[in-house]
Order: C-alpha cells, then structure tokens, then sequence
C-alpha cells in the first residue's frame, strides 16, 4: 500500500506549520523526512497516520493491504511504550488480544517477531531488565506483531547512544531485506537517512514545504559510510538542512 498526500498544509490558530505537501510513499519503500526543528516533521507524520487531519489537502491510502494486516498503520515512538509490568511477550501480545485471534495464533505470531528481532531469548523479560536497544527492539517487534500496510516511525533511535543507533539501524536493514514493508521514517540525523532511506523529503523551515526529494538507489544492505556516492548524498543533504536552519535561526532572531 502506498500513501499519497496533496497539497497538505496546516495551521494552529495564526501559526501555519505546513505548506502545500504532495508526495508520493512509494509501496515497499523506506521514506526518510528530515528538515529544521520545528518545520512540521511529525505533525505531519501524524497526518499520515491518521491522528490528525490537516486543514488543507488530503491523505490517500491507496492499493491493497498484506494478507493478515492486523492494523494498517502502526507507530514506533522514541520513548518505547512498554508497559513496565509486561513481559517482552506481554508487550507484544497486547496488540493482538483485541482482535478475536485464539490463543495459538497470538503464540506464533509473537514467536515469529521475536525471532524476527533476535529478541527470542528475552520474552519473559521484563522491560526494566532491558537496555534502551533492548527495548527499542520489543516496540519494533511489537509494530511487526500486527503485520502493518505502513510502518510510521518518530525519531525511534534518537534516545539511543551512537552504537546502539547503528546496531538497530542493522537490524532495521536486515528485517527489510527479508520482507521488504512500507515506512515513513522521522529523524534529524542524516546518517539515519542516508542509511535507511529509498528516498528522503527534506522539508524547509516553517511553514515547512518540500525543498527537495532526494532518492538513493544503493541497496539497503550494500550501503557502508564509505562509499562515495552516500557521502556525496550525506554532504548535499546537509547543505540543504545547513541553510535552511540558518534562515530559521536568522528568522528567530530578527523576529525577537
């Protein structure tokens, strides 16, 4: 399934966040934002997800959902939220026991995203006994436990340390390469992007427009920090988000 917006834009009260939005999430494919603080990066993940409407434009979800899509789109948030009294199993089950599913079927399937996410070892964990990665790694499972259309993740690594952001940044490749999914992906860092995005949207500063879409054709698993290429990708994306955060910074100052 891939969703298209057009011309979304949004306003709270005299503020206007959003300007004139239209893209296409490509079916299969990890979508990158990235843009200024402030430019309208999650609220307009929250369009797409449906938690909010805009005040201008429309969201389409368009093509068919997975065979099993439990939930069409599902969050993956920065802060984790486990319930601390869950095991890692709970966590997991507590998407699908409002679904009329017997109990075998909730059994396999949590068996199946735990072995997915090398967390199988884990399941009778319970969070306070986890690393944050380890954590991390529940709530990816437990987004996975409801086979979603699209995959919408806010920032989910930036409360990590550097390694843990790479290790988990491996594994995300890894669970696309074996079944590729659909994902809107929110950070502010560029090598998040640029490891994990198909294609990445780089929003200006409020009201945050498209300033430009820049696609990568690297295979997720072949991409290393080395290459040349991704370099000369990471460095024109950080020329994009240099200047724009100077105009907002500059913005700022003569509005004070």
């Amino acid at each position: 399934m891939e969703i298209r917006l057009d011309a979304v834009g949004h306003r709270y009260d005299a503020v206007e966040v959003l300007r004139d939005i239209s893209l296409t999430i490509p079916a299969g494919k990890i979508t990158c934002i990235i843009g200024p603080s402030g430019c309208g990066k999650s609220t307009l993940l929250r369009f797409i997800g449906g938690l909010e409407q805009p005040t201008l434009g429309n969201v389409f979800q368009v093509g068919e959902q997975p065979d099993g899509c439990l939930n069409a789109l599902t969050y993956i948030f920065q802060d984790f939220a486990l319930l601390p009294w869950r095991t890692v199993a709970g966590n997991i089950s507590l998407v699908l026991e409002d679904h009329g599913l017997p109990k075998d079927r909730i059994d396999s399937v949590i068996t199946d995203v735990l072995a997915r996410t090398n967390l199988s070892d884990f399941a009778n964990a319970l969070p306070k006994q986890l690393s944050g990665g380890m954590k991390q790694r529940v709530a990816i499972a437990r987004a996975l436990a409801v086979n979603p259309a699209v995959l919408l993740m806010d920032e989910p690594l930036s409360a990590l340390d550097s390694q843990t952001r790479d290790l988990l940044m491996e594994d995300l490749v890894s669970l696309w390469s074996r079944t590729p999914f659909t994902a809107v992906y929110v950070t502010h860092n560029l090598q998040e992007a640029v490891r994990l995005g198909h294609q990445i949207v780089v929003l200006s500063r409020r009201p945050g427009r498209i300033h430009e879409v820049v696609t990568i054709d690297a295979p997720l698993d072949q991409r290393r920090t080395a290459d040349p290429d991704l370099q000369q990708k990471h460095d024109h994306l950080w020329h994009l988000m240099r200047d724009e955060a100077r105009a907002a910074d500059a913005e700022l100052v003569h509005g004070a």
